[in-house]
C-alpha cells in the first residue's frame, strides 16, 4: 500500500529483492499541471510495469472488498494516503507493517519529512512499525537513522528517506517474516505530531522571523513550493540562504538586485533568495529573475 514516488522505489526494490506481490492498493489517479490531465500515481506505474494488479478505492475505510480473493499474507504500506480501518488489519494472518518518515515516536502524522525541516532538525529518519488503529502509535521493529545536511530540502530529504526506508525493510523482513522480531512498544509520552501540509501554509508570512522563513522555504521546496507576492504576482521562492541580522529598511523591501544577489529585508535579518519562480513560468535563478524585471531596488513582497 503506498502512492507517492518514494513507496513505488521501495516497492521495486522489494520485487526486484524476489518479494511476491498479489496486488497494490494506492491513491486514485489525479489530475496534475495546468491542463489537468489525469496521471498515474507512480507506485500503479510500478504495478503496471510488473504485471500486479493495482485497486484505487476512493475510501478503503469503506471499500476493501478486493481483499478476498488476494490470499494475503502480509501487507506492506509506505505513505499511503489513507487511515485504514481495522477491518482491513485484520485480514492478512501475518499483520500489517508500515514504513514511517521519522525515528517515531517523534513526528507521528501525515508530513514528518517536511516538518522536521520547518523545526530545523538535524536528525531523522524512518520506523518500521505495526499498525494499529492508533496513528503511528504501533510497535517498533527498527530504525534507520537519516542525516539533514543545511542543504536540504523536502525533496533531497525524500530521496534520503526513501534509500533509508528500502534498506531498512531489506534488511528486516526476513526477521520479521521468521518471527524473530518481537517488536518494542512506543513511549506515548514522547510523542509529537504532525498534520497534512495546508494551502494557506505555503504563504510567507513576513511578520515571522527570518529562521522559520528559511525553514517554511526548505521544508515545503521543490513541491509545493512557498510564496510571496510581489507587484501583484505570486512568485514562489525554493531556495534561499540567511545573509545576516541587520535591519535597516521596511520588512519585505528588495535592498539588493544585481548579478551578485537578491536581498529581501526580514524584521531581524536580510535573507538572498537564489531560485524563484514568476506564475506561469519556470524556475530560475536569481540572477534570471533580476535580469527579467526591472527596477526591483526597493521594490516589496508582500
Amino acid at each position: 500500500m503506498g502512492t507517492p514516488q518514494i513507496s513505488a522505489y521501495v516497492f521495486e526494490a522489494l520485487i526486484v529483492e524476489g518479494y511476491h506481490f498479489v496486488g497494490l492498493v494506492c491513491q486514485p489517479d489525479q489530475p496534475v499541471g495546468r491542463k489537468g490531465l489525469i496521471e498515474k500515481v507512480p507506485t500503479k506505474v510500478i504495478a503496471e510495469k510488473y504485471n500486479i494488479p493495482v485497486f484505487q478505492p476512493l475510501k478503503i475505510k469503506e471499500d476493501y472488498s478486493f481483499m478476498k480473493g488476494l490470499d494475503v499474507d502480509l501487507v506492506i504500506t509506505f505513505a499511503y494516503g489513507q487511515i485504514v480501518p481495522q477491518g482491513f488489519l485484520d485480514i492478512p494472518p501475518l499483520g500489517c507493517l508500515n514504513l514511517h518518515g521519522s525515528l517515531l515516536p517523534k513526528y507521528r502524522g501525515a508530513s514528518p519529512v517536511q516538518t522536521v525541516l520547518f523545526n530545523r532538525e538535524t536528525v531523522t529518519g524512518v520506523t518500521l512499525m505495526e499498525i494499529i488503529k492508533e496513528m503511528d502509535a504501533g510497535r517498533i521493529y527498527g530504525k534507520k537513522e537519516v542525516l539533514i545536511s543545511e542543504e536540504d530540502n523536502a525533496t533531497s530529504l525524500f530521496i534520503k528517506i526513501q534509500e533509508a526506508a528500502k534498506e531498512l525493510i531489506i534488511s528486516l523482513l526476513p526477521k520479521y517474516l521468521k518471527g524473530e522480531l518481537k517488536g518494542e512498544e512506543q513511549d506515548d509520552s514522547q510523542a509529537t505530531y504532525c498534520s497534512l501540509i495546508k494551502k494557506e501554509q505555503e504563504r510567507i508570512d513576513l511578520n515571522d522571523n527570518i529562521l522559520d522563513i528559511w525553514s517554511q522555504i526548505r521544508g515545503l521546496s521543490l513541491e509545493p513550493g512557498a510564496y510571496l507576492f510581489l507587484d501583484g504576482q505570486k512568485i514562489k521562492i525554493y531556495q534561499s540562504k540567511i545573509i545576516n541580522n541587520k535591519v535597516n529598511s521596511e520588512v519585505g523591501t528588495i535592498i539588493q538586485a544585481d548579478k551578485k544577489g537578491l536581498v529581501v529585508q526580514l524584521k531581524d535579518g536580510q535573507l538572498a533568495l537564489l531560485e524563484l519562480q514568476k506564475e506561469g513560468k519556470k524556475k530560475m535563478d536569481y540572477r534570471a529573475f533580476v535580469n527579467g524585471h526591472r527596477n526591483l531596488l526597493g521594490q516589496k513582497f508582500i
